[in-house]
């Protein structure tokens, strides 16, 4: 599990292509500090499972599902991106709940500042705008980020300096790929409430059965 506060930017060393995945090797230096293999970590928001570590750099697996759903598809050597280790429960929560798993990916349609702000404007999927709210949460490339407002074909974040500066964010452009990842929660509440109701066994019969009146709070009594 990841917070969206992204610890700092690597560079793709090279990617392995073999069919449809891909092993990529990402340089590093802050979040190599205690990695070791087996150990998840996020690239722009994808969770990744380390293989294997050499000096400075890291390399992992990507399966052909994350290669088709997330931006990692379009990968070359000397690329940013952006680095999340796991979050440890001991740790400050300074963003939201992100798993990293990529729900697809959505195109940039416009950027604009805003005096020390910095718009972005984001095309995506009916599936995926589905579960954007304005004032929610989403992970850009990783990034947790506010939804400042949403419409029928896109949604819009501001973006302060520090995330410009300490992210790919702040060379993106119009007509680049980010990988987007929605609130789990909210996900999980539509699941929950779509899902058909469990038969309790409950019913008015048995409610007076064992001493419920209607129009009466009162169990266990019928004085």
């Amino acid at each position: 599990m990841f917070t969206g506060i992204i610890e700092e930017t690597g560079a793709a060393r090279s990617i392995r292509r073999d069919g449809h995945s891909a092993v990529v090797t990402i340089g590093a230096s802050k979040v190599l500090d205690d990695l070791k293999r087996g150990d998840s970590i996020a690239v722009n928001g994808v969770c990744l499972t380390v293989v294997s570590l050499s000096d400075g750099s890291f390399s992992a697996d990507v399966m052909r599902e994350t290669v088709e759903r997330s931006n990692l598809r379009d990968l070359s050597a000397g690329d940013r991106v952006n680095l999340e280790r796991a979050v440890p429960l001991n740790g400050r929560f300074g963003g939201h709940l992100v798993a990293g798993h990529i729900d697809g990916t959505g195109v940039i349609r416009g950027v604009r500042r805003d005096e020390n702000a910095v718009w972005f404007t984001v095309r995506t999927s009916p599936a995926i705008l589905r579960h954007v709210v304005e004032k929610g949460s989403v992970a850009m490339d990783g990034i947790s980020l506010t939804v400042a407002g949403v419409s029928e074909r896109d949604f819009s974040v501001s973006v302060i300096p520090h995330t410009a500066r300490n992210t790919t964010l702040g060379k993106k452009r119009a007509g680049d790929t980010v990988n987007l990842e929605n609130d789990c929660i909210g996900k999980y509440v539509e699941k929950l409430l779509g899902a058909p109701a469990r038969r309790s066994g409950i019913s008015k019969e048995f409610l007076v059965k064992y001493g419920f009146r209607e129009g009466s709070a009162c169990f266990g009594s019928t004085r």
